[in-house]
């Protein structure tokens, strides 16, 4: 379970959804004989169950598959931008020093997915979703047909229904007004992913704003 505050708590399923596309990279958790981390990008299948269907694979080298018995729990942690906050930014003070960040945790049951057809087919939707370079002319990601049948035997794909999503946005929303405002101010000036932090901060706001 996520420790969440009220107040950091986001359960809009399109805003999680949207969150979880942007940041797809995700950590995937589970406890069989021992615990399991492994790290690989997850399609997201939004129309597919209630809350959604997740898609992706792992090297069979790998044995985090063998927990995918479609009865034993898994954990994937979408992470979002994150970075100190120093309470020199606050216009209330004292204040204690403290991180913002944004993560979203989906919940299930995964089964495998290791027919040809199957992993061929979870295998373009992965190219499709993340080869930027197709349709370009003289760029060409296809492989021959025994390099593909080759590859499909070297991973083992899954499917995971998602039976709760927990979203949770430390975004400095406990603070005033003027307090985010010179939080805002203070990660724009340090560039990189504060930048991300800060955009996703103004965005939550907005929508925040709204009637």
């Amino acid at each position: 379970m996520l420790y969440t505050p009220r107040t950091f708590q986001e359960s809009d399923l399109p805003t999680l959804h949207a969150f979880m596309r942007q940041h797809s990279f995700a950590t995937v958790i589970s406890h069989g004989s021992s615990t399991h981390v492994s790290h690989v990008p997850l399609l997201l299948v939004p129309g597919r169950g209630g809350k959604g269907t997740l898609l992706g694979h792992l090297a069979r080298a790998n044995p985090h598959w063998k927990d995918f018995d479609g009865e034993r729990p898994v954990t994937c942690v979408f992470h979002g931008p994150h970075a100190y906050i120093s309470p020199t930014w606050y216009k209330i003070r004292p204040s204690v020093p403290t991180w913002n960040y944004a993560v979203v945790h989906a919940l299930g049951r995964p089964r495998i997915i290791d027919t040809p057809a199957e992993l061929s087919k979870l295998i373009d939707a992965t190219i499709a979703e993340y080869e930027p370079a197709i349709g370009v002319p003289g760029h060409d990601t296809r492989l021959s047909e025994e390099q593909h049948a080759r590859m499909l035997e070297q991973i083992v794909g899954f499917e995971l229904p998602i039976e709760e999503l927990q979203g949770k946005f430390k975004l400095g929303q406990n603070r005033s007004a003027e307090d985010q405002a010179g939080m805002m101010e203070a990660l724009a000036s340090q560039g990189g992913e504060a930048l991300a932090l800060v955009e996703l901060m103004r965005e939550r706001s907005r929508a925040r704003e709204k009637p």
